[in-house]
Order: C-alpha cells, then structure tokens, then sequence
C-alpha cells in the first residue's frame, strides 16, 4: 500500500466534516476496498450512516486510517491490528502493551546482533584458530534451540539444508551443539530473520569455517542496520499514534 505522505496531515484536517467511503479512500490513496477491509477488522471507529444508509465517516476515520497505516511498517500486520483494537475499545493500556512487546523484541534482536558481531569480529582478528577448550559445553538440540530463541523443528529443518552439522552422542545418538554448531547456528537464526535464502547463508557458512568470516561480518552488519531503520519506522509511526490518541481519545490518557 502506498504510503500517505506527513505534509498531507494538514490536508486531512481541512477536509469537510463527512466524508463517504469514496471520499476516505482517495484522501488516503487507497481502494474503497481497502477501507472496507480495515473497517471489517476494527481498525476504524464504528462509522454512522446516513438516511439512504450509506456509511459515513469524520477526521476521526481518516486519522485513525493514517494511524493503521503507519504502524505497519514498524509493528506488522500481527501486531497493529491489536494496537487500533484495543484503542477502540478504549483500551489505551494494552495498545501500548503491544507496542512495548515490539521494542522488546528488537532490543533482543540488536542485543543478538551485537554479541554475534563481536564473536565473529573476534575470530576474525585471530591469527591462528581458536583452540576448543579441554571441556567444551555442548548442547542438546532443545538446549540449543532454546539459546537461540527459535523452535527444536527449525534446528532439524536447517539441518536437513546443510547448515548445521551437529555431533552425535556416542550411545544415545542425540544430537549435539558444541562451540563451532552454536556459533553457526546464531548466525542461520540472524541472517533467516534478515529474509536471506540458503544458499547465501551457506556461503557465509563457508566462509565463516574457513577462517574467513569477513563475509558474515558483512551480512550481520547489514542485519544490524536493517533492525536501526525498524527502529526509526516505529518512531516515526509512534507520530502519528501520539497525536490521533491526544486528539480523538483523549478521555483515554
């Protein structure tokens, strides 16, 4: 969908009070379908109708549409729905729930970044192979899984791709992450989220065993900046939030 730009705020304000479906979708640059479709999941206020019983709507709707919209590309389709929701149920409580469950996860996910970074910046200024310890810890797959946030199923599909190599116990024949499985796996679970296929991920998987991670430097760092532009997209989102919550719910704070 084609985002409605900020100098168009003013715009929406001017307009007349009533507006019909028509109305609100050419001043959002959407489809009346669309507004039908984000009415159908409660992302707009209940709309009153006229006496020929069409619907019509108020700044509030079109607030409230630009609202939706924005908030979708820094929360997604799973979350910004909950967030309108439960404003128009007069729930300002669980609306900021939702949004503070997104900037928790992307903590987690810069926090992952970073320490993944700082393994392999290690490594890559080693002049020799690291030298694995006398006892080195080794996980079983649902140890593993649980490290990395991700489920047991994901650990065994990887697997199957070629990523992950995990040993063998010699008489329970469970699987095994030691140091070297753990730190590839890390870097499958950062690059899957940043949208990469696998066969670049098997590259910088080579790269990464042949003493090279160079590359994986590279991608993490991209992965990073990925998750800083997220970051200025739900800042940015949080604009338009603040102001339509202020003005038209305003019984709310």
């Amino acid at each position: 969908m084609r985002e409605v730009s900020e100098g168009t705020w003013g715009f929406y304000m001017a307009l007349r009070n009533s507006l019909r479906t028509i109305d609100l979708a050419k001043a959002a640059g959407i489809s009346v379908q669309q507004v039908r479709n984000y009415e159908a999941l409660d992302l707009l206020p209940q709309a009153s109708r006229s006496k020929s019983g069409y619907r019509l709507y108020t700044q509030r709707h079109l607030a409230a549409l630009k609202t939706a919209r924005s908030l979708v590309g820094g929360y997604g389709w799973q979350r910004m729905p909950a967030i309108m929701q439960a404003l128009h149920r007069g729930d300002l409580s669980a609306a900021l729930a939702t949004i503070d469950s997104r900037h928790a996860e992307l903590a987690s996910k810069r926090l992952q970044v970073e320490q993944t970074l700082s393994a392999l910046r290690a490594l890559a200024a080693q002049s020799t192979p690291l030298q694995s310890s006398r006892h080195p810890q080794r996980f079983r797959v649902g140890e593993a899984a649980k490290q990395v946030g991700v489920r047991v199923s994901a650990l065994h599909f990887w697997e199957q791709q070629g990523l992950l190599h995990p040993l063998r116990d010699q008489y329970s024949r469970y699987r095994l992450y030691d140091e070297q499985q753990m730190r590839r796996l890390r870097v499958v679970v950062l690059l899957r989220e940043a949208g990469y296929d696998f066969n670049v991920i098997l590259s910088v998987l080579d790269e990464l065993a042949a003493g090279r991670p160079e590359q994986a430097i590279v991608a993490v760092e991209k992965r990073r900046e990925e998750l800083a532009r997220t970051s200025w997209v739900c800042i940015e989102a949080l604009t338009f939030f603040q102001r339509y919550v202020r003005e038209f719910c305003g019984e709310l704070l």
